[in-house]
């Protein structure tokens, strides 16, 4: 997956490569559904999140966005996991998607950590 430098577009293009994961388990067995459904939705709310910080109405509002955003990412690294353990014929695929959770994660935290210790972004 190319890593642009915008973090929205980033989470886009994760969720894009978890929606065709998923489609690659959804073949391996019908058991999957709901893991299938939570991933989606994990993977998704990154980006949602990550786009309604930029519009934050306050500093808090967005610290508290991307707050959420880190958590869905924590999430869905978490499903990947469970993914990667039951169909580990698809660890090839899940893998790499793991570890691009994770550096969202790092870039999320620091988002939120530079953005508690800047006095100059406002409180408007």
């Amino acid at each position: 997956m190319d890593k642009p430098y915008d973090i929205r577009r980033r989470a886009e293009l994760f969720s894009d490569e978890v929606f065709t994961f998923c489609r690659r388990l959804r073949t391996k067995s019908e058991r999957h559904v709901k893991l299938i459904d939570q991933l989606n939705d994990a993977a998704g709310s990154v980006g949602a999140n990550l786009e309604e910080a930029q519009a934050g109405e306050s500093k808090k509002d967005f610290i508290h966005k991307n707050s959420i955003a880190l958590k869905e990412a924590r999430e869905a690294r978490y499903w990947l996991r469970v993914a990667r353990g039951r169909e580990r014929s698809l660890r090839e695929f899940s893998q790499p998607l793991i570890e691009e959770a994770t550096e969202l994660v790092a870039i999320i935290t620091a988002i939120i950590k530079k953005a508690k210790s800047n006095p100059y972004r406002g409180e408007n």
